[in-house]
């Protein structure tokens, strides 16, 4: 049983963390830069533990110095949240010699979904169709896979997440110049210079399933659909995934579980999709293999509490419900509250935020560690804070989300508020005729 447990991360996942654990009778133990010593997670921490200066890599990326931390507090368990170390394997392996259980899937499972390539491998011997594209070693090898795959094509990140080193190259003359600064990016995020070239599909729709497994058996809980993103970083996410017919749905659904089972994987899962827009035919892109920023939608359909699903089955419990057990009902959507300005090409906004009023009610959720003097420090990532919110029907939730992005007030720093409040209404999106285009076509 996990008594003592040790959260490595921040801001508003590390909160939502320790509210679970706390309700779950666990001790949370806030692993803490020297930065966020004041902030809400600190203070709504049993404890905490300093790791580190503000910079992350001193700090939230220090294996050694998280491991020592949690160590030194007597932490039966370290939560990852996402992020950071959520999906290091050699910081799972650490946890696990220093007799602590890490709360994520083991290290085998890590290692086949971290690295992109070895994804795609995994998928392909699931049976999971994958984007054309492969391996590019060097400038050369990325030239001629480039040249095989067509153009436009994206340059990934082999370790990489989050759209952190992703270009996209529409032409031979640009692509030598993109790989350089794609390798670049990959190396100062994830330490790990490796991309791989995959063609670019224009109209897609970013779709993926939430999974849970036991290390025998999986389930699903449903779709998501995360098309509105900003250069490859999303921006909104709901749930279930809107106008996709319902044999498409069944199919990713089981290739998901499909997946998750033949990595006999333990943990909470998200398995993410490319789906044709008009044809419905899908692509298998990676696995997070770790909690995710929208996870909070797909509680609000099922009533399934993920963090938790997590602690329990870190702790060796079997799945605790079947696939038939579980039921969906009405629509959720999340909007990330991030501390930048859209009309200054997205400039991060850090400093104090003078005045935080959050809306509140029905079917509204926020999960946010900001609140009314809180401090945006410019050493991390500028989400702060995410709404959501929960309907009977789509329709019903994207006015309740027009109503609470009315009602929200941030004062301070520049925020996407006002973002979010042109998409909910923009008429592609009220009909939920979304792709991964959106945003170049509408005006922020």
């Amino acid at each position: 049983m996990i008594k003592r447990l040790f959260i490595a991360n921040r801001g508003e996942i590390a909160l939502r963390i320790i509210r679970t654990a706390q309700r779950l009778g666990m001790t949370a133990i806030l692993g803490a830069s020297e930065a966020d010593l004041s902030s809400t997670p600190a203070l709504m921490a049993d404890e905490v533990a300093i790791i580190g200066p503000a910079p992350s890599s001193l700090s939230y990326l220090n294996v050694d110095a998280v491991i020592a931390a949690a160590r030194a507090a007597r932490a039966d368990a370290i939560h990852p949240g996402y992020g950071f170390l959520s999906e290091n394997a050699a910081f799972a392996s650490a946890a696990a010699a220093a007799g602590i259980i890490f709360v994520g899937p083991d290290v085998s499972s890590l290692k086949a979904m971290g690295d992109k390539l070895m994804a795609r491998k995994v998928g392909i011997e699931a049976g999971l169709p994958v984007v054309p594209g492969g391996e590019a070693a060097d400038k050369d090898a990325a030239l001629v896979r480039a040249q095989e795959t067509g153009f436009p094509v994206l340059l990934k990140a082999v370790s990489g997440g989050g759209g952190k080193g992703m270009r996209r190259v529409d032409s031979p003359e640009t692509l030598l110049a993109e790989i350089d600064t794609a390798m670049a990016e990959a190396q100062a995020s994830f330490g790990d210079p490796r991309i791989y070239v995959e063609r670019f599909i224009a109209s897609g729709r970013h779709v993926e399933v939430q999974v849970l497994g036991d290390g025998k058996d999986a389930i699903h809980l449903g779709t998501r659909d995360c098309s509105i993103q900003r250069r490859f970083q999303k921006l909104v996410e709901e749930a279930p995934a809107p106008a996709m017919p319902d044999d498409a749905r069944s199919a990713i659904q089981d290739a998901a579980v499909r997946l998750t089972k033949h990595l006999n994987y333990r943990g909470a899962g998200t398995v993410e999709f490319l789906v044709d827009s008009e044809t419905f035919d899908f692509y298998f892109l990676e696995m997070n293999a770790r909690i995710q920023v929208e996870h909070p939608v797909t509680e609000a359909i099922t009533g399934v509490d993920l963090i938790e699903q997590q602690l329990l089955l870190a702790e060796g419990y079997p799945l605790g419900f079947r696939q038939d057990d579980l039921s969906m009902t009405g629509h959720a959507i999340e909007v990330r509250i991030n501390a930048e300005d859209p009309d200054a090409n997205f400039r991060p906004s850090p400093g104090k935020v003078i005045r935080a009023a959050w809306p509140a009610g029905p079917g509204i959720r926020v999960d946010s560690h900001i609140g009314s003097g809180g401090i945006v420090p410019p050493f991390y990532d500028s989400l702060i804070g995410k709404l959501i919110v929960h309907a009977e029907t789509r329709e019903d939730a994207v006015k309740k989300l027009a109503d609470a992005l009315a009602a929200l007030k941030i004062e301070g720093v520049a925020t996407t508020a006002g973002l979010h409040r042109r998409i909910v209404q923009d008429p592609s999106f009220r009909r939920g005729d979304v792709d991964t285009r959106f945003f170049g076509s509408f005006s922020a």
